[in-house]
């Protein structure tokens, strides 16, 4: 997951771990859990696929504080806290740091994402990063707290696909002794609405492997459809290069999955 940050733009292409395409100047350290290769992949992948990809402006470098001008709450100068009952969303802090080596360089949780940082300066280097690129207005990162903790025991990011945040694109990780708690589903319930409501999106998109039975079903419960299959598109740790399933949330969709959900990320059916 995570390198010291560079100016390196090849190398910020070559970071990922569950999408496609960085928006021209935004530097993405390699190994960024959800990184942005897009725009190439993508558009080979659904070419191959039969399935239509619409047209998109080009990124721009002033595009983008433009965009956040005006947006309705000042997130790029302070990202706000959400909170629910059983967990705090809120920015990255030096003190993660130990945890975050911890819980996402795990082998159950690396087997779909790019490598975790693996020492605290790597986590260090990450974490400025990610409000140096949140006060550009180009992408958001939240830290996972339990209720009751202090640390971060996982991340959720958000980055515009278009200029602006009207199509944008998550990415997630978890520390492992974390899933199957209900955290996953409360946080993603937070940052959809952070996203439809403050953000002004109407299309979340998210990717998982094939293999990713826990992260494809996970996303389904959202209430995301699949809409195409991304062959080769991203290769995770240890080389292993994964086909992704593209799956898309829509504001729509998600005004009528969301009373399903719990806090605790079961369903009321």
């Amino acid at each position: 997951m995570l390198n010291q940050p560079t100016p390196d733009r090849g190398t910020a292409r070559r970071a990922g771990a569950s999408r496609v395409g960085v928006p021209t100047g935004l530097e993405v350290p390699t190994g960024l859990p959800g990184d942005t290769g897009r725009a190439a992949a993508l558009a080979a992948s659904v070419a191959t696929s039969g399935v239509a990809n619409p047209t998109r402006a080009k990124v721009r470098d002033d595009d983008l504080p433009r965009f956040a001008a005006q947006r309705r709450q000042d997130w790029w100068a302070e990202l706000p806290e959400l909170v629910s009952r059983d967990v705090t969303l809120r920015g990255l802090e030096p003190t993660d740091a130990a945890s975050l080596v911890t819980m996402l360089s795990s082998a159950k949780v690396e087997e779909f994402i790019s490598p975790a940082p693996a020492t605290l300066d790597e986590a260090r280097g990450f974490i400025d990063w990610t409000h140096r690129a949140r006060k550009a207005g180009r992408y958001i990162c939240f830290g996972i707290v339990p209720h009751g903790q202090t640390d971060a025991i996982g991340i959720f990011q958000i980055w515009p696909v278009e200029p602006t945040f009207r199509t944008a694109e998550w990415g997630f990780a978890i520390g492992h002794r974390y899933w199957g708690s209900g955290l996953f589903i409360e946080s993603a319930r937070l940052v959809a609405d952070f996203a439809f409501e403050t953000l002004g999106t109407s299309r979340i998109e998210g990717r998982a492997a094939i293999e990713n039975e826990r992260g494809n079903a996970a996303l389904r419960k959202l209430g995301a459809e699949p809409e195409g299959l991304l062959r080769q598109c991203f290769e995770c740790t240890g080389g292993v290069v994964r086909d992704h399933i593209l799956w898309a949330l829509l504001d729509k969709d998600w005004g009528r999955v969301r009373p399903t959900l719990t806090p605790k990320g079961r369903t009321t059916d």
